[in-house]
């Protein structure tokens, strides 16, 4: 196994930084284009991940913690933030992301004792038994997820405009 809590948190504190980096001033094209029907775009995957940071990765870090597999998870809805239309800039939203994240990376540390709580169990709704340590290691390929997600959809743009390029463009002919 892999997981090494103090890596985990190296890729948690620089996502939120690298997806400013890259969406921050970008025009609503890049923001706004998608894979077609039932599809996300780069805003919706931000409002995705300030949901995920509010009800899923901590509330179910501390449900473990307090009640181990006696108490189930509540449910995440991973498409609550399609419902909630916000005329917020992705300049706030990406600052909404930052600022959340840092809390939950400080609430992270402080509930977490590597030596101590990460084989601790916790029942998921669907898969059942569930550790710390694979829903820490999950909350980090979340995000590597959700960002390969960003560039995939906003190359989808120019799919037709590389012309007969696509055959060498690997992220054109990769689908999920």
């Amino acid at each position: 196994m892999n997981f090494d809590m103090k890596e985990a948190i190296e890729v948690l504190e620089r996502t939120p930084q690298s997806l400013e980096h890259f969406l921050s001033g970008l025009s609503d094209g890049w923001l706004q284009c998608n894979e077609g029907e039932g599809t996300w775009n780069a805003t919706e995957v931000i409002e995705h991940f300030i949901e995920a940071e509010k009800h899923n990765w901590i509330p179910r870090l501390e449900t473990i913690l307090q009640e181990g597999e006696n108490k189930p998870f509540p449910p995440f809805d991973r498409f609550s933030h399609l419902n909630q239309k916000s005329e917020t800039t992705i300049e706030e939203k990406l600052q909404e992301f930052k600022t959340v994240r840092a809390e939950n990376i400080t609430r992270l540390k402080a509930l977490v004792d590597p030596a101590v709580h990460l084989e601790l169990t916790g029942s998921h709704p669907a898969f059942g038994a569930v550790k710390v340590r694979e829903l820490i290691s999950t909350w980090v390929v979340h995000d590597f997820t959700h960002m390969a997600q960003i560039v995939r959809v906003m190359a989808e743009r120019y799919r037709v405009d590389v012309g007969p390029w696509k055959e060498y463009l690997g992220i054109l002919n990769k689908k999920g």
